[in-house]
């Protein structure tokens, strides 16, 4: 990760007044479901942040924010709310220039103001989240409470469903 998203990430820290903990992990177990099989963390408090485009109707993108033990409901909530007939996840390569992070690792705080930001609902439900760091290394530990301090989200219900395992 570039030094200045890592800056950008930790002022943003800083400035919630939240308390918050940098979790460093191995990178190679950086993945949602082997981190939280090897650092013990529930699967409903680790947050992925998705991003998805829209394939007709010209290229747009937006971050999706679910707990990890629930699918996105990209058929119906994320293709109504991007207007396209047909919706996809960003590639490894898009998700890197749209965010300067690499997948495994991206963090819902600091990204692009012009990408719009949906947070699922459960997420906010939750006593802690834990959050990508931004890179492959770390991992943030924090209330849900910060994407308050977050500009131009939005909290949707309904953007993930229980995965068939936790239902």
């Amino acid at each position: 990760m570039s030094t200045e998203i890592q800056r950008r990430i930790h002022e943003f820290l800083d400035a919630s007044e939240l308390a918050f903990e940098i979790m460093e992990c191995d990178p190679a177990l950086a993945d949602t479901a082997v981190f939280c099989e090897r650092y013990g963390i529930p699967l409903e408090n680790s947050v992925n942040t998705l991003l998805v485009k829209a394939k007709t109707g010209g290229e747009r993108f937006a971050a999706c924010v679910l707990l990890a033990n629930t699918r996105l409901d990209v058929n119906r909530v994320v293709r109504k709310r991007l207007e396209a007939r047909r919706v996809s996840f960003a590639s490894a390569d898009e998700t890197r220039e749209l965010t300067g992070m690499e997948i495994g690792g991206v963090t819902p705080l600091c990204l692009p103001e012009d990408l719009p930001l949906w947070i699922d609902q459960r997420v906010m439900q939750a006593q802690y989240i834990i959050l990508g760091g931004g890179d492959r290394s770390s991992k943030i530990k924090i209330s849900p409470h910060i994407f308050e301090q977050v500009p131009c989200c939005t909290i949707i219900d309904g953007l993930a469903t229980i995965s068939p395992a936790e239902a």
